[in-house]
Parts: structure tokens; C-alpha cells; sequence
């Protein structure tokens, strides 16, 4: 069934775990004219639930409401001037919020294999730990959106890369809106909805045109990062049998 503005709004949480192309993802969506997306509204109250530190932690307080209920609330069930909203969510952002809202919305579990992502990651946070990763987190919230009778769409980086048509085509399809062709390009540069954190992390997609090919990582796999490698890998696997396919 396609989404109409006559019909109740799409709300499309879309739970990703860090540098798992998920801004790019969001980029996409926003080039949809029935979508208006918001970046990581949960961010300051997991900052402020966890006191973990974070690269512009400060800004990022500064810059939104710190009450995850009220969050939910305002933003994530409040009303919108569209009839889909996108919400880039990182999972291990949804801590101390009861889960039943996650009932009344669509949910995409976005994840990216962990040999490729932690490098990645200790880029900007130097010694990440488990909770850092959002592959435990991704797997709670599977197991409460199965508990609500709801079954998430599972996203992988690597594939989404491969084929971000097929893939795309994919998702739209399992949440009742049609693909478009504009999903797969975007002006370069900043977007008005980047949160206070972008100058931290969006430098990669800022000079993005569109998904970037897929390609194997060639560098040595940091020997630091091993023991946290072992133990994200079996949570990684069980997240992307259930993923589709380019």
C-alpha cells in the first residue's frame, strides 16, 4: 500500500550503529519530497543518561531537548509536515525510554560488518567498548520489536553499497512506499538537518554525491581492536542473516 497524506504518517525509525553509512542513508531519503528526516534526536539524552564523552559532547547537549520521553513524544510520535518521517536513530542511544512507542512506528536495523566499521570508529572515539559499537543494542531491539509482534527490516552497509537501487527498492517496498530514483544522489555539502555533531563525523559525506561504492578494506586490522572484533562478530552475523540482499 502506498503512503498517501490522506493516510496516518510513516514513521521510520532506522536504528544504526556508528559509521555505518546511515547519514548517507538519511541523505537519500531527503531528496524524497514526501519525507522530512531528523538526525539522531536521542542523542542528547543518551549523552546525558550514559555521561559518556563524545566529540562535542557540550554542542550536542547545547543544541536538543535531553529528555528521551519528551523526545519521543515531541519528535518521534509529535506531529510532521510530511507524510513520512526518517529518523536516523543510533541504537545505543535508546537507553532508560520505554520501547512500546517502537509499536506505532516502521523500524529498520541498519548494521555494517564490524571489520570494517571499528577501524573506522577509533577514528573518533580511541578505545570504543561494546556499547560504543550498537550491535548489542541492535539485538535488544530486535528482541522487544519481536516481543511487540513486529519483525524489522535488516539493512547491511556492504550490500546497501553494492546495489542502492535493488537494495533501496527493497526497503521502500517492505515499508509500503515506492521506490524513487532521486533516493540515489544528493547535492554535495552540509544539510540544514545535520545535528550539532556533523563537523565530527560527516566530513566523508559532506563531499558526497551519492553512495559510494563498495570496496574491501586492504589496511591491517588494528591488533588493539581485536578482543572487541571477537566479540561483536557473532552478534554482526546473527543480525545479517536476516538482512536483504543486493
Amino acid at each position: 500500500m502506498q503512503i498517501d497524506p490522506a493516510t496516518p504518517q510513516l514513521r521510520l525509525n532506522v536504528w544504526s550503529g556508528p559509521r555505518n553509512v546511515s547519514t548517507a542513508l538519511m541523505y537519500s531519503f531527503a531528496q524524497r519530497a514526501d519525507t522530512r528526516v531528523v538526525d539522531e534526536p536521542l542523542y542528547a539524552h543518551y549523552l546525558r543518561a550514559t555521561g559518556v564523552e563524545h566529540p562535542g559532547r557540550e554542542q550536542v547537549l547545547a543544541s536538543q531537548d535531553a529528555d528521551g520521553a519528551a523526545v519521543v513524544r515531541s519528535v518521534v510520535l509529535g506531529p510532521c509536515d510530511r507524510p513520512v518521517l526518517f529518523l536516523k536513530q543510533m541504537a545505543h542511544h535508546l537507553v532508560e525510554l520505554d520501547r512500546d512507542f517502537l509499536a506505532s512506528c516502521a523500524n529498520v536495523l541498519l548494521t555494517r560488518d564490524p571489520r570494517d566499521m571499528l577501524p573506522s570508529l577509533a577514528e573518533n572515539i580511541a578505545q570504543p567498548v561494546l556499547r560504543d559499537t550498537g550491535y548489542a543494542a541492535q539485538l535488544s531491539i530486535l528482541e522487544d520489536l519481536r516481543r511487540l509482534g513486529r519483525e524489522p527490516v535488516v539493512l547491511v552497509a556492504s550490500e546497501l553499497l553494492k546495489d542502492p537501487r535493488a537494495v533501496l527498492s527493497q526497503l521502500c517496498a517492505r515499508v509500503g512506499l515506492r521506490f524513487e530514483e532521486a533516493m540515489l544522489s544528493w547535492p554535495a555539502g552540509a544539510r540544514p538537518e545535520d545535528g550539532a555533531w556533523a563537523p565530527h563525523w560527516y566530513s566523508s559525506v559532506h563531499r558526497s554525491t551519492g553512495f559510494a561504492p563498495w570496496s574491501p578494506k586492504d589496511a591491517p586490522f588494528p591488533p588493539r581492536l581485536r578482543p572487541l572484533l571477537a566479540e561483536v562478530q557473532p552478534m554482526y552475523e546473527q543480525l545479517s542473516r536476516l538482512a536483504i540482499r543486493a
